[in-house]
């Protein structure tokens, strides 16, 4: 899938145009272009504050999410590099904790364009090395950087970090990182696991969370062929919930913290993991009330995010009791994730739009089944190859749907849902459709 990106501000769009047009027009994994287009530029990746570099399936933003508000709570200044935008591009590049505003975003594409249009760098690679340029000139204490699309591979794969992390793991991008290679594991998930420990560097401590046996093993060869040291959650580190908390211990001793601001049973864990992260470097001192402070301060769009009262929602004509929830849940395991936190009991409407790419019936099945009661709308993902919303339908209907129907657009089916008056409604199956949804109800991400 290509990546997709306008800007409202004429100086950004005209960089966007230029750059598509410079572009191979999809993704490309692979060093090389990344790596020459950094050296034009004066290789600004080894001119950073220290890094922090997290990959995962699902579960590494919010983990990046965390860690951001825990450095900051230390008193850090903090840039961040992530994807996908929700809303705005500019979202991508947080630089010492503030998004980037459009005159420097202009300013920064057209420059490296300018010095690299002729290497053919895909739209994530010039975006990284925009972001990297823009970090090395501004003074930071650290730098969280989201893998964008495995690891191995990744263009972000360039940096030297201070410690990388590996988040939840499950089946997606398969047309890129299960393409046959010699030398890979051939088992789907070990494969997954092999391209994502791919972050990993000599003398850096490799955080992961708890994988069965084969998908561990693979992590762990990685790690000793790369001389990184693998610390795995349940061997080296704990983090569960405890009543209305987290219990949280390593070799350093124990720390009773908050639950997550955000939402789900899946986000103790990823909290675990920025806390693991933070614990296991010694370069930056974090405050021991940075951990909790963090914990209970970060926010990640479109990551079981309840949605306030706005222009979308108001179509219902009412507040449903148990809210209008809002997650990407674009595959499998993030399905799963959101189907083992959501009430059983909740009379639930779900409106669901899909990638083409995406397996629609496994996302389906969970949804579907989390809740006795379960009605499905589905919309197109505008903009974007995507499922069918009428086949999708009868693929919700297949999966045990009370009822399922297809709407023109998710303003359509929010004005649907106001006769039917669910007790808790959830939009999901597109990270582009949450972005659409954010900008609908005036929430636009900062």
């Amino acid at each position: 899938m290509p990546d997709h990106a306008v800007s409202t501000d004429p100086a950004v769009q005209a960089q966007l145009a230029r750059l598509w047009a410079l572009s191979p027009g999809a993704d490309v994994l692979g060093l090389g272009r990344i790596t020459a287009l950094l050296a034009r530029l004066g290789d600004p990746q080894l001119r950073l504050p220290p890094v922090f570099h997290v990959a995962g399936t699902n579960g590494k933003g919010s983990t990046c999410a965390f860690l951001r508000a825990m450095l900051e709570a230390s008193g850090k200044r903090v840039h961040v590099y992530s994807s996908p935008h929700l809303v705005r591009f500019n979202e991508r590049i947080r630089v010492a904790g503030t998004l980037i505003d459009d005159r420097a975003l202009a300013a920064l594409l057209e420059e490296v364009l300018d010095i690299g249009g002729d290497i053919g760098a895909s739209f994530f690679e010039v975006t990284t090395a925009a972001a990297f340029l823009a970090f090395s000139r501004t003074p930071a204490d650290a730098c969280v950087i989201e893998v964008g699309l495995g690891g191995r591979l990744d263009a972000t794969n360039v940096v030297l970090p201070l410690a990388c992390g590996i988040a939840g793991l499950g089946i997606d991008h398969e047309a890129f990182l299960l393409t046959p290679e010699d030398g890979t594991p051939t088992d789907s998930m070990a494969r997954i696991a092999f391209e994502k420990a791919g972050i990993a560097k000599p003398g850096t401590p490799l955080v992961t969370l708890s994988y069965p046996d084969a998908v561990t093993t693979a992590i762990r060869a990685v790690a000793e062929e790369k001389h990184a040291t693998m610390l795995q959650a349940g061997v080296d580190w704990s983090v569960r919930r405890v009543d209305d908390g987290m219990r949280y211990v390593d070799a350093g001793g124990e720390l009773v913290l908050p639950l997550p601001a955000l939402a789900g049973d899946h986000q103790v864990g990823n909290a675990g993991l920025a806390v693991a992260l933070l614990r296991h470097q010694s370069a930056l001192n974090v405050i021991p009330a940075a951990f909790s402070a963090g914990i209970c301060g970060a926010s990640w769009p479109a990551r079981m995010q309840r949605l306030r009262s706005g222009p979308l929602t108001d179509r219902l004509g009412h507040q449903p009791p148990g809210g209008v929830w809002l997650d990407g849940a674009h595959n499998e395991s993030a399905a799963a994730a959101i189907a083992q936190a959501w009430p059983r009991d909740a009379d639930t409407a779900v409106i669901i739009g899909v990638l083409a790419n995406k397996d629609a019936r496994s996302i389906l099945r969970h949804l579907v089944g989390m809740a006795a009661t379960v009605r499905v709308i589905t919309v197109p993902v505008p903009g974007h190859a995507h499922h069918d919303p009428a086949a999708l339908a009868r693929i919700a209907r297949e999966s045990g749907a009370v009822d399922a129907s297809a709407a023109l657009n998710v303003e359509d089916a929010m004005t649907a849902l106001a006769a039917i008056r669910p007790q808790r409604i959830l939009i999901a199956g597109s990270l582009y459709l949450t972005g659409e949804v954010l900008a609908k109800n005036d929430e636009i991400p900062n």
